[in-house]
């Protein structure tokens, strides 16, 4: 049987690297979980979020070079992916502190690993 607070602990810290999304370090963390860790809802979970993070990224730079083209007209685009991003990791987040048998998947990503 698998530690719960543990696994809470580090999918917790996984999904939260997001908020360091700013610093390429960020992704490390899920990263590092991933290798270190031995339970499969813990893996799955740094999965998870090691790709949102690349999609994270992906539209993010999607989005600033519409902004970058429309002259700045799509700023408030920014701000809503801001806001969907952060929305999704708190989902996130709240998921995997309550239901820990289960890893979390975010909608709408695109999967690499």
């Amino acid at each position: 049987m698998y530690d719960t607070e543990k696994r809470k602990l580090l999918s917790a810290i996984s999904h939260a690297a997001i908020f360091l999304s700013s610093t390429l370090v960020s992704i490390g963390i899920p990263i590092f979980i991933l290798f270190a860790a031995n339970d499969p809802v813990v893996k799955e979970n740094a999965k998870e979020a090691i790709n949102f993070h690349l999609n994270v990224w992906l539209y993010g730079a999607i989005i600033g070079v519409l902004i970058w083209i429309t002259f700045g007209l799509l700023i408030p685009l920014a701000g809503l992916w801001f806001l969907v991003h952060w929305g999704l990791t708190i989902w996130a987040l709240f998921h995997v502190l309550s239901d820990t048998e289960k890893p979390f998947r975010y909608p709408f990503i695109f999967r690499i690993f």
